[in-house]
């Protein structure tokens, strides 16, 4: 035998032993992940999404041992950021923060959009659910939605509410809440909920409403005026803040939720490691601390469990977003 034939025997057994240790070079090759993950946030820096996203990516990060790069996309109602998802190649790298907006409102107001959320997007996880809390400018001269209602109904149409944009979760709550009280009031769009925020608190808008992340320092610093909740039960972070059903409008509900989708055709089992981590990551003592002090509730549960609770929130708001008539802005 030859040297080079020996030498290429050896090579032969070393690839073969690489084949039973870790199944083969070239799923080694493809593990994932091996490089920097780009998570799209469809909205502008300073919202409840963004909030969300820097509280999970840097766990996410340790866990997955690369980094995750937020990158905030506003505009359009979250569309051109869901186009730019269903764009990138299916391999785990590119991957969206999904949410009510997104996956429930835009379906009925966008229909030639170029994507189906539900065809071209995969569910990974839900991570979180955050009350919604309906707030005023400190200098409008009502104390709860009662007075609130009474307020807008002597001034029809003279009241504005800002929103981080067309389909985002504030938005569709505000309808709702419009909807529940028969108040009219003008709804002013925004790229973003920092930027709808400015002119809240600037006294150019009269009327907000977003998750607690983005609205508490603002309400205990007194420059705004919580009004009411959309939760079914009080929350803790504001245990004498009333809820929108216990004044008045029975039935009523209202949240904000936050998960992560990916682009159909991701590998299975890529978006189970994403879950996973995700499920790593929400017993992080930090994330508790942080989801405790909004009244959060996390939740990571698997890509199954995600799937279904977006099929049942879509049929829940169908009806008010038909009714309210939301469109594209």
């Amino acid at each position: 035998m030859t040297h080079s034939t020996l030498q290429d025997r050896r090579t032969h057994l070393k690839w073969l032993a690489g084949l039973s240790m870790g199944g083969g070079l070239a799923q080694a090759q493809t593990a994932w992940p091996q490089k920097s993950i780009r998570w799209i946030v469809p909205f502008a820096p300073g919202g409840t999404s963004s909030v969300v996203a820097r509280t999970f990516s840097t766990e996410l990060s340790q866990i997955l041992g690369v980094p995750l790069v937020i990158d905030n996309k506003g505009g359009g109602g979250g569309v051109p950021a869901m186009q730019e998802v269903v764009r990138a190649p299916a391999d785990g790298y590119t991957i969206i923060m999904s949410h009510i907006g997104s996956l429930v409102v835009n379906p009925l107001i966008y229909p030639d959009s170029g994507y189906d959320v539900n065809k071209d997007f995969t569910p990974v996880t839900l991570l979180s659910r955050v009350p919604n809390l309906f707030v005023v400018h400190k200098d409008m001269p009502v104390k709860d939605l009662k007075s609130l209602v009474a307020y807008v109904k002597a001034r029809p149409g003279q009241i504005n509410y800002a929103s981080a944009g067309n389909a985002s979760a504030g938005h569709l709550s505000m309808e709702a809440l419009k909807l529940a009280t028969g108040m009219f009031i003008t709804h002013i769009p925004y790229r973003g909920t920092g930027p709808a925020l400015n002119d809240v608190l600037a006294g150019r808008i009269q009327m907000f409403s977003a998750g607690t992340p983005a609205l508490l320092p603002h309400i205990k610093s007194g420059n705004l005026r919580a009004i009411a909740v959309g939760t079914p039960k009080r929350i803790a972070v504001l245990p004498d803040l009333p809820t929108v059903a216990e004044s008045g409008y029975k039935g009523f509900e209202s949240d904000q939720w936050y998960g992560i989708s990916a682009r159909t055709g991701t590998p299975v089992e890529i978006i189970n490691k994403l879950q996973q981590a995700c499920a790593q990551a929400m017993k992080s003592p930090d994330i508790q601390a942080r989801f405790e002090a909004e009244s959060a509730v996390g939740d990571s549960g698997p890509a199954a469990s995600y799937g279904a609770f977006i099929a049942k929130e879509q049929a829940r708001w169908k009806e008010v977003i038909e009714r309210a008539e939301i469109k594209p802005g």
